[in-house]
């Protein structure tokens, strides 16, 4: 019975954030570290390839995760009431996506289908644009107050 008790945990909007802001921080830094720790093994390190893959990580930002991190923070400041589930920081769209993309990456990853080198560069493009859109969140975590009362008027 003390799951149930758990898994009924209500939170704050500003929590919510936090929360949001932690675990895109943790899944970027999880990116980085694992695609850096390949790139050096597979001894495919240039840096030509690391700015490439920062060129990447910041025109994926730009095109695709700022609009998703938005999205994300609009969704959770104008959520109806005061106490939300602790888990209501993504949609259910939202943790399929973040779940076929993790089993994705453990896949390629454990079949070799891609070259560690080639997975690598991958890993690290898709860490940068994760760890950006987490400032995001973390900013609107701090400006909470100021955001509701500007959205109340």
């Amino acid at each position: 019975m003390p799951i149930f008790k758990f898994l009924s945990f209500k939170v704050s909007k500003r929590i919510l954030l936090m929360e949001a802001a932690l675990l895109w921080t943790i899944a970027g830094g999880i990116l980085l570290w694992r695609g850096s720790t390949m790139l050096t093994a597979s001894s495919g390190f240039s840096w030509f390839r690391i700015m490439a893959c920062i060129g990447g990580g910041l025109i994926f930002f730009v095109f695709v995760f700022s609009r998703i991190s938005f999205n994300h923070v609009d969704r959770i400041i104008h959520l109806p009431g005061k106490r939300h589930w602790f888990y209501e920081f993504f949609n259910s769209k939202s943790y399929i996506m973040m779940f076929s993309m993790i089993s994705l990456g453990i896949f390629l990853r454990r079949t070799s289908i891609v070259p560690i080198a080639s997975l690598s560069l991958a890993y690290i493009t898709m860490g940068i644009p994760l760890l950006l859109s987490s400032i995001r969140f973390y900013h609107r975590w701090y400006c909470y107050f100021s955001l509701i009362d500007s959205s109340i008027t």
